[in-house]
């Protein structure tokens, strides 16, 4: 019997030459703001409309939370996308965290709604808890693994160059998608997903379906 690896690996390799690994995209069930458009599409769309904008990188503190539009940092790119899909972030994390600051060791036990929803490691525990984890390897020319990676998931990366960024809609020949994020000097569409200089700590969809 041959075996779905075998498969793969058998179509990776006699592929014609130069074209593209196909990787089908997941149906999604949620229309979060009833546009027509998934909120996976949503999400994708709200991170490439912040890359067309280009906001800057500026890591600052601001009264109220939000930084201007034309400045950010990684986790200002995710929760604007999720803007686009109908979903306020800042809202979601700061319900979560004060129904469940035992959860949240980044806080310390002083919830600061300021900032809480821009911080990293507090991203991870909320998108743990309210989307599903997924896989966070990645294999280049693999089309059951890389179906797993799919446009609009959360990507997080450890220290020391922590981040967060979303999984975009453009995929390498061999099946490896791009990010959007913001690490300077703007936001960008970038091919890092396995060169970011810290390892993957978390893979996520959200909303969970």
């Amino acid at each position: 019997m041959i075996s779905w690896v075998g498969i793969n690996l058998f179509q990776t390799l006699n592929k014609p030459f130069g074209q593209s690994l196909k990787i089908a995209n997941i149906s999604c069930p949620s229309d979060k703001d009833s546009d027509g458009v998934t909120d996976l599409q949503d999400i994708v769309k709200g991170a490439k409309a912040e890359v067309s904008r280009k906001p800057y990188y500026r890591s600052a503190y601001y009264q109220g939370g939000f930084p201007p539009d034309n400045e950010g940092v990684c986790t200002d790119v995710v929760w604007r996308a999720m803007r686009d899909a109908g979903y306020d972030l800042k809202v979601l994390v700061d319900k979560d965290i004060r129904e469940n600051p035992e959860k949240y060791p980044r806080i310390g036990g002083n919830p600061d709604p300021n900032i809480d929803f821009r911080r990293v490691p507090n991203l991870i525990v909320f998108f743990r808890r309210n989307g599903t984890e997924l896989t966070k390897d990645v294999k280049p020319g693999d089309v059951e693994n890389l179906y797993q990676w799919q446009p609009g998931d959360i990507v997080t990366f450890d220290n020391p160059h922590e981040h967060i960024a979303i999984i975009s809609d453009k995929r390498r020949k061999d099946g490896v998608p791009y990010i959007l994020h913001n690490a300077g000097p703007t936001a960008n569409e970038t091919d890092q997903l396995q060169s970011w200089p810290s390892k993957i700590t978390g893979h996520f969809r959200f909303p969970k379906f």
